[in-house]
């Protein structure tokens, strides 16, 4: 089967999570190039897979037109994990085997300098996982107040230095706009703009770069991703069979602790009756925990994918007694 060698993280182990039968229905709500999904497809699923990248679109479709039988049992969405339920019900896809959720930005978005997602290479302040969306990183950074951009430093990155960070912008853009006029280019255009201005603001110490958080929650802020998350969760959940997987791979901790406590409530715990015996409280829908904790990569994946060493996948099945 001709596929793409492009190999996600947690290959693998998610897929076999997912516990993929033939002729099972699968939603792929973060397609990017179709990594975990070909596997699902060799297994023998079908699946619907959603992107809100028109480019991450394009090339899945180039693939499947180049592919196989099996690549007839690809259905292409555009839209947001967010919407997922929505969308396989526009599909005719009342419900779904499994659900796969692999967030975050992906590998083809952080290596394409144009995206503006790396503050390794120069490109514009972007950051726009659907290029048809207004707004853009550098909209904020050059157009909100001093409390709004410590808002979503400290929520989003969990930046430490926030308040100073978001200040010193909104200082540099007034000194800016008073030497240049309020019209052409901005302070902050171009991710090295900002990344280097972070660099010399707070210094750099040990292997992370200083502007990691600062990148990471704006790229939150311009895509919704938490807001997206959630509503991805509570959706998923309603369109899965009894018995159906949910899986899920994060790569920060502010998102895992979301994933964490959102599965932990459905599975929820025995609780001791007074008068004897137990009942279990939580929320339903009851989930039952296919990973006991979280499940991150190996040494050899590691070695091989830098990217897989923050990578945290945990994974759910619907089903239990109320």
């Amino acid at each position: 089967m001709p596929f793409e060698k492009h190999i996600p993280v947690l290959f693998k182990e998610t897929v076999d999570a997912l516990s993929v039968k033939a002729g099972g229905r699968y939603v792929d709500g973060t397609l990017g190039r179709a990594g975990h999904t070909r596997e699902i497809l060799v297994r023998g699923g079908s699946v619907l897979g959603i992107d809100r990248d028109d480019q991450a679109l394009r090339e899945v479709e180039a693939l499947r037109c180049g592919g196989d039988e099996a690549w007839g049992r690809l259905t292409l969405a555009k839209g947001n994990h967010g919407d997922l339920a929505a969308i396989a019900r526009e599909n005719g896809w009342e419900s779904v085997d499994g659900i796969l959720l692999d967030l975050g930005v992906s590998s083809p978005q952080l290596d394409e300098a144009g995206r503006g997602f790396s503050f390794l290479r120069e490109g514009p302040l972007d950051m726009r996982m659907d290029r048809s969306r207004a707004l853009t990183a550098a909209d904020l950074v050059n157009g909100e107040t001093a409390e709004r951009l410590e808002e979503i430093f400290r929520d989003w990155g969990e930046e430490p230095n926030a308040r100073r960070i978001a200040r010193a912008i909104v200082r540099a853009n007034e000194d800016w706009r008073t030497k240049n006029g309020e019209g052409g280019r901005r302070r902050f255009e171009t991710t090295l703009d900002l990344a280097d201005f972070v660099e010399q603001l707070i210094g750099r110490r040990g292997g992370h770069h200083p502007a990691t958080r600062v990148f990471q929650a704006l790229r939150m802020e311009v895509n919704d991703e938490m807001g997206e998350l959630e509503r991805a969760l509570e959706g998923g959940l309603g369109l899965l069979k009894p018995g159906g997987r949910f899986a899920v791979i994060t790569f920060e901790s502010l998102t895992d602790r979301v994933v964490k406590r959102f599965f932990a409530a459905h599975v929820g715990k025995m609780v001791s009756l007074q008068q004897g015996g137990e009942r279990w409280e939580g929320t339903l829908p009851r989930l039952r925990p296919v990973t006991k904790k979280a499940v991150t990569a190996g040494e050899e994946e590691m070695a091989l994918n830098a990217r897989s060493r923050s990578a945290k996948l945990r994974v759910v099945e619907k089903g239990g007694l109320a």
